[in-house]
């Protein structure tokens, strides 16, 4: 490894000690830039690698608010801004009980590359709590969104960080947050938060933004190694947002979804996944995905063991789309899925994959589309939202959609450019991450030592 690869990576690991998370995604992405850091000596005088692993500003605070039956809750919120070197800020937010420092960072930094592969001017951050919005009344997750966004206005605006949803925080929380950032502001300044409802402000496409955009992506690298999605079977991990629409696109270009999970257990239909009722499961009725079995009693429901590899996992298919969460799956994992003769895999969530996964698909020849690509097309309509607000003229569904069809086409193609311009074969992973690094450190010596 370059010296100075080797010597950044190691102080990251000696000064944040206890976030693994986030020392997890500077090495792999630093890992991979060694072709470009030895043609670039400059950039260790510059200190640029010492400045891109260091957040600009991170942002903690308390949260208190009441519950409904009168008892006060304290949880914590964050808002890590990591990189604003190419736009404002931008970044969801996440509402679970495993969010930590670790994780907003590890999120804000990934963040940050994947804006910069949408072509778009956004920076990266990300933020948070550890609020668990689950079993929680309206008006208990309404109380939280409205102490949150006490403290959160201070550090946001539509030129400065632009939060949206992630985990947690859907079209109901982003409301109540924007109702407070509204009453306490006195203004009514919609590009200050995406992802909200249409009748104020929101983009048509943008639920189904990431889901579409991830088959985007697989279709053009599929396309590029000659094949397609039709007729392939295929499994997703998780059953929400990002995982329900991606099942809507692949099943509108001939795929069969086999299986889809939640993180009790997965459902495994070989006839195909009605994704109508899971619709009806996971978007109305908010309940387990088990429940799929009262209506396809023929279908198989398999739980997930502690320690086990991921029930969802198990299954032989054609595709693999994880779109649940982080290190979703690992080594042992990524070998049962090679062995199960997956051909490509496609990362609809957040690092989904280990180091060390990543490293097996590639050794044995499996397409990976890598989530800082392959899941941007969320980020990259949130910005197309932040347009129509700017503009305050909304574009159609079909507008917002082939927007993004093409902004995903062009990220594939920029991955795999750079990939074969520096000797990397089907290593899309680090075509994403020396293309993505390239445009922040450009922007980032152009604006001098700050």
């Amino acid at each position: 490894m370059n010296s100075y690869i080797k010597n950044v990576i190691e102080d990251v690991e000696n000064r944040n000690s206890n976030e693994k998370e986030f020392i997890q995604s500077v090495h792999e992405v630093l890992e991979t830039l060694e072709k470009v850091i030895d043609n670039n000596p400059d950039f260790e005088k510059n200190g640029l690698l010492e400045r891109l692993v260091e957040p600009e500003r991170v942002i903690m605070f308390r949260v208190p608010w009441v519950d409904d039956n009168g008892k006060v809750q304290v949880n914590k919120g964050y808002r890590v801004q990591f990189n604003g070197s190419i736009g404002p800020y931008k970044g969801g937010l996440r509402f679970h009980e495993s969010v930590n420092l670790s994780i907003m960072k590890f999120l804000a930094f990934e963040q940050t590359f994947k804006n910069a592969l949408t072509g778009l001017p956004i920076g990266g951050g990300k933020g948070g709590s550890d609020f668990n919005p689950k079993g929680k009344s309206d008006n208990e997750i309404m109380r939280f969104c409205q102490s949150f966004m006490n403290e959160l206005q201070r550090h946001i605006g539509a030129d400065l960080d632009v939060p949206a949803g992630d985990i947690g925080v859907g079209a109901r929380e982003i409301g109540y947050l924007f109702g407070q950032y509204r009453k306490i502001k006195n203004l009514y300044e919609a590009g200050v938060l995406t992802g909200k409802g249409l009748s104020y402000g929101g983009s048509l496409a943008r639920k189904e933004a990431t889901g579409f955009g991830l088959i985007y992506f697989m279709r053009e690298m599929l396309k590029a190694n000659n094949m397609t999605l039709e007729g392939k079977t295929v499994t997703i991990s998780g059953s929400g947002n990002v995982a329900i629409y991606a099942a809507q696109k692949t099943l509108e270009y001939g795929a069969k979804v086999v299986a889809m999970s939640d993180s009790n257990g997965c459902i495994w239909d070989k006839d195909g996944i009605d994704l109508a009722e899971i619709k009806r499961i996971k978007e109305v009725e908010r309940l387990r995905i088990k429940e799929y079995l009262k209506k396809y009693p023929n279908a198989v429901y398999m739980e997930n063991v502690k320690g086990e590899i991921p029930a969802v996992y198990t299954i032989k298919t054609d595709i693999a789309l994880p779109c649940a969460t982080q290190n979703d799956i690992n080594l042992e994992t990524a070998k049962l899925l090679v062995s199960n003769g997956v051909k490509a895999i496609g990362e609809g969530a957040n690092m989904p994959t280990t180091i060390e996964g990543i490293k097996y698909f590639l050794e044995n020849g499996i397409l990976f589309a890598p989530a800082k690509a392959a899941n941007a097309g969320g980020v990259a309509t949130s910005a197309l939202e932040m347009s129509q607000n700017s503009m305050r003229c909304p574009w159609t569904f079909e507008e917002v959609d082939e927007k993004l069809d093409r902004i995903m086409t062009n990220i594939f193609a920029t991955c795999k450019h750079t990939a074969e311009k520096y000797n990397l074969g089907k290593n899309y992973l680090a075509g994403a991450n020396i293309a993505a690094f390239s445009k922040v450190a450009d922007a980032m010596i152009a604006q001098g030592i700050i």
